[in-house]
């Protein structure tokens, strides 16, 4: 398939129909805090509440980590640019695969930083074409949090995050693929800048989170057309229960919307895109060092929830090794 300029960046909606892609992995850059006033366990099932929800966020007692997570999926349809959803067509079907390896660091004790190298593959197959599998390295991820206020440090006030991320363009781009569905497209093409608050409140052994990111990309030439990707917003709610210090359930909703693209300055209309997600994660603790998470994940297949996007229905799997 031959992406067209305006086109985000790549995970192929239908095959044969101009594509959209996804979004790129932002879960690094978010976070739920751990109790800073507590006793040691409570405070270690806190802590394992918030990494449940996300696999790279070090605990309290953590200076360093490093760990990998698996994940699959599976196309269900796509969302128009009406907002309707449609199904895979007959012969259609499409399969994505990632692999994230991540390290994480503290420094001046509030402050984190994640590096995540991604590797992509794509399965894609439609009815004139035949299947095709293609893949390779993705769009590396540089992630920060700074913890301005912990959780319960004041009375009155909840645990505030700051949060900033540079993705840089080291996956193939889609003007770059050589498969006919573009299976082989694994990044966006340009800088990624992502900036954003965490707020969140424990509420007994439950962790509630709101977080909010905004994102922008670089502009780019492709096929010398001046093309620029819309501004992205990203909003997230996470409620985590730690039934124990060595387990932990977490739910997220993770809602984004992607403005207009423009062409040589120009906005092109139609090209704004949102999406839905639910995911359920499962978190356990056998050791202070050791942590096994596996999770779930779905695009409700529902009209008006998405645009201009493909929906996927998963599961993801990730062991990390921590450092006191």
């Amino acid at each position: 398939m031959s992406p067209a300029p305006t086109s985000r960046a790549p995970v192929w909606r239908v095959p044969l129909e101009p594509g959209r892609l996804s979004r790129a992995f932002v879960g690094l850059a978010l976070a739920l805090a751990c109790l800073a006033l507590a006793n040691a366990a409570r405070a270690q099932a806190c802590c394992a509440g918030a990494a449940a929800i996300t696999p790279g966020r070090l605990e309290l007692h953590e200076t360093a980590l490093v760990g990998m997570q698996a994940r699959a999926s599976a196309a269900t349809g796509t969302y128009s640019e009406s907002a309707r959803f449609n199904g895979m067509p007959n012969g259609a079907a499409e399969l994505e695969f990632r692999q994230d390896v991540f390290a994480s660091v503290r420094w001046l004790r509030r402050g984190q930083t994640t590096l995540m190298v991604p590797f992509v593959e794509s399965w894609r197959r439609a009815q004139t074409t035949g299947a095709e599998f293609g893949g390779g390295l993705g769009d590396v991820n540089l992630a920060a949090r700074y913890d301005v206020v912990r959780i319960r440090e004041f009375r009155a006030w909840p645990g505030i995050g700051v949060l900033a991320g540079l993705t840089l363009p080291t996956g193939r781009p889609p003007e770059s693929t050589k498969l006919p569905l573009g299976s082989d497209a694994t990044g966006v093409g340009a800088v990624q800048i992502s900036a954003g608050i965490a707020l969140e409140q424990r509420l007994g052994d439950v962790l509630v989170s709101g977080t909010g990111l905004v994102a922008q990309r670089t502009s780019r030439r492709v096929s010398g057309v001046k093309s620029t990707l819309g501004t992205q917003l990203t909003a997230i709610l996470g409620v985590a229960v730690a039934p124990s210090d060595t387990s932990a359930v977490a739910v997220v909703v993770d809602y984004t919307h992607e403005g207009d693209a423009r062409l040589d300055d120009r906005v092109v209309p139609n090209t704004s895109s949102r999406r839905l997600r639910l995911s359920t994660t499962l978190g356990l603790w056998p050791s202070d060092e050791w942590r096994v998470l596996a999770g779930l994940f779905l695009d409700p297949p529902l009209d008006s929830l998405g645009k201009n996007e493909s929906a996927f229905v998963g599961g993801s799997v990730g062991v990390i090794r921590s450092f006191l």
